[in-house]
């Protein structure tokens, strides 16, 4: 039978169905999306114009600048930081001298400033001075993990310009695959992909990354998943950080428990105008194979270096969201 019918009975054709009608909502998040691509454009041409170090010192003003008009996300970002304050201040590594809430996340807006500069220049490939100058520190904890031969999931968060540590470990190990989420406007997701899919690098997204993740351990491959996201609670449990219980992904220990696969640490932070990614011993699943309790090891692995870096983590995503306060 013919896939195309003009007539039906001898009648007219029924006209095709319209696609379902737009929410007020999702229109209002598009166009926000596409100003913030305009925003961004216009933004990138003096950033490219200028050298490196002028353009990463401009875009630490303009985040300093971001700090005292955007009041909303200031005081939401300082909330986040005085209730995790007493958890933080109790961790090996913290340094008394960090300051005040308010003083670390002016330096934490300051920080996303210089990261969003250094990704305008990464995605148009001005790399000289960035990707060559990022030191790979601790890399015998990768390598003494990857001889047992099972694959190594790499524990890692948003700190730093954690764009750029990918790009630093393709260029000076191997490369890598990042577990990441699509994003909500499409468009966005395809710029995300032409920066990331680069130095032997490669996405895996989340919806249905089972699969890809275990052919990629299985050829003993390296994978890179930044835990420090709040999940659904399909996808995870609740466990401790910084205090308070959040929404956090168990998929690093239920694949290490599947595979063998290594769960190794690696975090970046900037010394100067370097920026440097260390990596730590291998985590060993809690004995009990309860991946809660495995869980809430990676966890404590990222809370320590956020004590370690207080200005270098993303303070402004709010990590325990869906729970309410205790």
């Amino acid at each position: 039978m013919s896939m195309e019918s003009p007539e039906h009975n001898g009648g007219p054709a029924a006209p095709p169905s319209a696609p379902p009608p737009t929410s007020f909502k999702e229109t209002v998040r598009a166009i926000k999306w596409r100003l913030g691509l305009l925003l961004v454009a216009l933004v990138s041409l003096p950033v490219l114009v200028l050298p490196r170090r002028l353009a990463v010192g401009l875009g630490a003003l303009g985040g300093r600048l971001a700090f005292l008009l955007l009041g909303r996300l200031r005081r939401k970002t300082v909330e986040h930081l005085r209730i995790a304050l007493p958890a933080m201040s109790s961790m090996e590594g913290w340094n008394p001298a960090a300051g005040t809430p308010e003083e670390i996340a002016r330096r934490t807006f300051a920080n996303m400033g210089r990261t969003a500069v250094e990704v305008i220049k990464l995605y148009f490939g001005q790399e000289q001075g960035l990707v060559d100058r990022t030191e790979l520190r601790g890399l015998e904890h990768y390598l003494r993990a990857k001889e047992r031969g099972k694959g190594v999931i790499f524990i890692t968060g948003h700190f730093d310009n954690w764009e750029l540590v990918a790009h630093g470990f393709g260029t000076h190990a191997e490369g890598l695959a990042v577990v990441a989420r699509r994003q909500k406007f499409e468009p966005m997701t395809r710029l995300l992909e032409r920066l990331r899919n680069r130095h032997g690098n490669s996405i895996i997204y989340a919806d249905g990354a089972a699969r890809q993740i275990f052919f990629r351990l299985r050829k003993n491959g390296a994978i890179a998943l930044l835990m420090d996201q709040a999940v659904a609670s399909s996808e995870g449990e609740l466990v401790e950080f910084l205090g308070r219980k959040a929404w956090t992904t168990t998929m690093p220990a239920l694949m290490a428990a599947k595979t063998g696969a290594a769960l190794v640490p690696g975090f970046g932070h900037r010394e100067g105008d370097r920026h440097v990614v260390e990596f730590f011993p291998e985590i060993a699943p809690d004995p009990s194979g309860d991946p809660v309790a495995t869980t809430r090891l990676l966890n404590r692995a990222i809370e320590q270096n956020i004590a370690r870096y207080p200005d270098q983590w993303l303070w402004v995503y709010d990590r325990w969201k869906r729970v309410p306060k205790e």
